[in-house]
């Protein structure tokens, strides 16, 4: 029974990955900012057809801009739109977001068209890789270390850096950061720009394995939304531990019973909060209770 589950988990693992970089950008922007970003689906969607465009017009190389792309995007919208909501109540900013998520999505419909497209797994990582009974494709093992390696510099640059410190210094105590003679509204745009472009990293990855249509992120902002309410709102580290344990439920409802696996997350959710109404690492928010 063992070597039949073995496939099912491997193939699960590597698809949370996915979902844990998009839990991950709304954990951060969530940490530090306090906002609920409903749009952050919208920007996967504009990460995908970014590098889709980038692939047609100059071939794989630029395909890495796709991410910078989606992240300038969300500085601009949190310029002109999310810092106007950081002192509202927070049903005003899932509202704002959420029509923020419609107008981006009804652009890329004007501008890619609702035909669904699809882009070829680069050269350098097409074939299948055997181990045993476990076959998979060699673009998901790099899928599975692209994440591994975002991840971690990811944590290295908000634990590590001075520009890092000051990001988790202004999440607790804003007001002491302004005092320090930090430009505090700049921050905050950057770590907005930050999970835009980490939800832009996802979209790229994505783009190979999945149709490229505008509605693309449907099947991924669910899991990601799941992810962060199981391993607890703004946790880096919980986020991580949710998304892997998120793979394994999903390995094990693909194998046992294929025809429920759809809901067994959103199961394994409610189970887990009953037990930790705030998730694995959740903490007390003040400014929400």
């Amino acid at each position: 029974m063992l070597y039949d589950l073995l496939p099912h988990l491997v193939n699960g693992l590597v698809q949370s990955g996915l979902f844990v970089l998009l839990a991950v950008g709304l954990s951060i922007i969530f940490g530090l900012l306090g906002i609920v970003n409903f749009a952050h689906g919208a920007f996967f969607t504009a990460g995908a057809y970014l590098t889709l465009t980038l692939h047609q017009y100059y071939g794989w190389p630029a395909i890495v801009l796709a991410p910078i792309g989606v992240g300038v995007i969300g500085m601009i919208s949190e310029r002109l739109l999310i810092q106007r909501l950081y002192d509202k109540e927070p049903l005003v900013s899932l509202i704002v977001t959420f029509a923020l998520a419609l107008l981006i999505e009804a652009s890329v419909r004007q501008i890619w068209g609702g035909v669904g497209q699809s882009l070829p797994t680069p050269p350098a990582f097409t074939g299948i890789i055997e181990w045993g009974d476990v076959i998979i494709s060699r673009y998901r093992l790099v899928v599975a270390a692209a994440t591994i390696a975002i991840l971690l510099s990811l944590w290295l640059f908000l634990e590590h850096t001075p520009f890092g410190r000051i990001l988790r210094a202004g999440s607790r105590d804003p007001e002491m950061v302004g005092l320090l003679g930090i430009n505090l509204p700049k921050v905050l745009t950057w770590v907005f720009g930050l999970g835009c472009a980490i939800s832009g990293m996802a979209g790229l990855l994505a783009a190979p394995l999945w149709p490229i249509i505008p509605s693309m992120a449907t099947n991924a902002i669910m899991p990601a939304f799941v992810i962060v309410a199981i391993g607890g709102l703004g946790s880096f580290a919980g986020a991580v531990i949710a998304g892997l344990l998120i793979g394994v439920v999903n390995a094990l409802a693909a194998y046992f019973w294929p025809e429920a696996s759809g809901a067994m997350i959103y199961v394994f959710m409610a189970l887990m909060l009953l037990l930790r109404p705030r998730g694995l690492l959740g903490e007390r928010w003040e400014r929400f209770e």
